[in-house]
């Protein structure tokens, strides 16, 4: 579920949006993956940038428009092949998603990053078992 860091930390220098990801159970199939063979892991590493891809991809349709920024700059981050992505908006300049996302006293909320995750959660299932077939097809 996306939820708000106060301040609006900073990462490496550069304002962060304050909104994150965290995936319960997660952890459990990392520490299950990590047992099995590389050919498995990277079946699940595959399955994880494809729903990673998808959730930045709905996420960015569903920002409101208005100079297109925030279509354009949401972005999945993977670190080190590990099965652990980041979705969301890291520039500087796109501080204000988390107005959209949550909204203020005067301005409605229209979640992007929320219901893209909602969407894809249901198909995560789905996407590692046909990438494990695959690979071991």
């Amino acid at each position: 579920m996306a939820r708000r860091r106060g301040g609006g930390g900073r990462r490496g220098g550069t304002r962060s949006s304050g909104i994150t990801v965290q995936i319960e159970g997660i952890d459990a199939l990392r520490d299950q993956l990590a047992d099995l063979t590389p050919t498995i892991r990277a079946a699940g590493f595959k399955a994880l940038k494809d729903s990673a891809e998808a959730i930045r991809t709905d996420a960015s349709a569903g920002v409101r428009v208005d100079s297109g920024n925030l279509q354009r700059s949401a972005k999945a981050r993977f670190h080190n092949n590990q099965l652990l992505a980041e979705i969301g908006w890291w520039d500087r300049d796109d501080f204000y998603v988390i107005v959209h996302e949550f909204g203020t006293r005067k301005i409605p909320a229209r979640p992007a990053l929320g219901p893209a995750i909602e969407a894809e959660r249901t198909k995560l299932a789905a996407r590692i078992q046909a990438e494990v077939r695959r690979a071991l097809g």
